[in-house]
């Protein structure tokens, strides 16, 4: 059923690598998860079957797909069928309301809607928004009004491989943290992310599994947790919403070697009873790979402590490539990200000048000068706000500096930067002390209005679970922070909440917290 007379190299150009690691081992798991499992096989197989009921449903290559759906097998099953139709496939954070779903499914220019039942109140609502846009939809794990049945329409299908497969995109969009969030498009997907962690840590087909920890719909745990595994044979171990002591369970039951998690996750596996932690096997860990957020320095060296030398991380995004680096290295160069390719990374400061080694200033990275080069969906102006004069470099956003031997520390986002008195105060460096006290589980610092000074440190503070907030233990955290930072950095006065706003990639949503205070001033500093 799964022949394919296709070479690897062209099944990397046509989006069939599933179906030769299928005819090599059919047998092999390549999905596990509450939802369903499938073997190599049956995933190559239902990918065939769903790329062809998308084409009888009169979809071509280049036409888009938009999909909501929680981590389960359908997932994963229609990225293989848009990376072997030529189509771009959208997959939409599910948190999201049914006006923003529907933006975006307008927006990329959806001619289906694939849609998980577990969603359909958003879904529903979306399809409200909607006028006449994706008018194929398939239901998944249920039924939704208005939406055919995706298992049935499989079932008409063929499973053997495409005769004619054209590879296909995918296009994420962005969080959104000012506007609406933006599509990131390339004309070919970029593959530098891959390759270059795909090099680095090694996946042996046939006796490795990936752990994914985050929701799909979010790039890295899509390209690190997903994407690479399977292109090298290896299959996925798929949670469906994180839990620091199901992770380890995990890892233990399925002798997981390779996992994606993000800083925050492992700060709730470190909080763990010491008991619970050691009651789990976790020797079949090889690769713990980390980005998207800072990690603060003692968090990520208790991590190693406790692991072994297993924790990678890098330095990328929806939109590129930045660094890397080994546990080995960062133990010599804690806080660092890596050393950057040459000229992959530039600091600059705000008139655009190169800066010294040792100064923070706003990254850029190199841009690809072929089809993987990205821009911003249907906005110009962001993407030309994103680029250099020359159009030769890239910026996020992220802060950061080079020390003299070419390692790259982040600092924060630009827009996160507290002034105060004319100094910059980087509140990721101030959020990093306060986790290492014993009663905060998570924390958030911003700045606030300061008539004298122009703004000033306020720290929001999540407890941890059986610790009751008070007067005390707020001057008792200011006293930490000025204990480890100069004084000038400390926050003036704590406040507690029940949960911080956070993103699945694990970034702080400071916006959201640092807007209260700001409300009814012009200016924000």
């Amino acid at each position: 059923m799964q022949r394919t007379d296709l070479s690897p190299k062209e099944a990397l150009a046509t989006g069939m690598m599933l179906a030769v690691h299928a005819r090599a081992r059919p047998d092999h798991a390549a999905v596990v998860s509450p939802h369903g499992d499938r073997t190599l096989g049956e995933l190559n197989a239902r990918a065939n079957q769903l790329a062809r009921a998308l084409r009888a449903s009169g979809l071509a290559a280049g036409d888009a797909v938009a999909l909501v759906c929680a981590n389960r097998p359908e997932f994963i099953e229609t990225f293989y069928a848009c990376s072997r139709a030529g189509l771009r496939l959208t997959p939409i954070n599910w948190h999201l309301g049914g006006d923003e779903i529907a933006y975006i499914v307008e927006n990329c220019e959806a001619k289906a809607l694939i849609a998980d039942a577990r969603f359909t109140e958003p879904v529903h609502d979306a399809v409200a928004h909607l006028n006449g846009s994706a008018p194929v939809r398939l239901a998944t794990a249920g039924a939704i009004a208005g939406f055919d049945d995706y298992d049935a329409c499989l079932a008409e299908e063929e499973p053997d491989d495409l005769s004619d497969p054209v590879v296909g995109t995918q296009m994420l969009y962005t969080s959104g943290t000012t506007g609406r969030p933006k599509g990131v498009h390339r004309t070919r997907t970029g593959t530098r992310a891959l390759g270059e962690v795909g090099k680095r840590v090694v996946h042996k087909p046939g006796a490795d599994l990936n752990l994914c920890t985050g929701p799909l719909y979010h790039a890295a745990p899509l390209a690190f947790s997903m994407s690479i595994p399977l292109l090298y044979g290896v299959g996925v171990v798929l949670m469906d919403g994180w839990d620091a002591a199901e992770a380890l369970r995990l890892i233990e039951r399925h002798r997981v070697s390779h996992t994606h998690m993000v800083p925050t996750m492992f700060h709730r596996m470190l909080a763990l009873p010491e008991e619970e932690r050691a009651a789990c096997d976790l020797s079949s860990l090889r690769v713990v790979l980390h980005g998207a957020a800072p990690c603060p320095v003692d968090v990520k060296r208790a991590l190693i402590e406790w692991l072994g030398p297993v924790v990678f991380e890098y330095y990328a995004a929806t939109e590129g490539w930045g660094a890397f680096i080994t546990p080995e290295e960062w133990l010599a160069h804690p806080g660092s990200v890596g050393v950057p390719d040459p000229g992959q990374v530039q600091v600059r400061a705000e008139d655009g000048t190169p800066v010294e080694p040792g100064e923070i200033g706003l990254l850029y990275l190199k841009a690809p000068d072929d089809e993987t080069r990205f821009q911003y969906f249907k906005d110009g102006g962001k993407t030309e706000g994103a680029y250099d004069a020359a159009g030769q470099y890239f910026t996020l956003g992220d802060m950061g500096y080079l020390d003299e031997d070419g390692y790259l520390y982040l600092a924060d986002r630009s827009a996160d930067v507290i002034i105060s008195g004319g100094v910059n105060i980087y509140p990721a460096e101030v959020d990093a002390v306060l986790l290492t006290h014993p009663a905060v589980a998570d924390a958030c610092c911003v700045g606030i209005p300061n008539d004298e000074w122009g703004g000033e440190v306020r720290a929001i503070v999540q407890l941890k679970d059986g610790v009751a907030p008070d007067d005390a233990l707020a001057a008792e955290l200011v006293e930490h922070c000025r204990v480890h930072l100069a004084h000038y950095k400390c926050p003036r006065a704590v406040e507690f909440a029940e949960s911080l706003p956070r993103l699945d990639s694990g970034k702080i949503q400071r916006r959201k917290l640092r807007d209260r205070y700001w409300q009814g001033r012009g200016k924000r500093i």
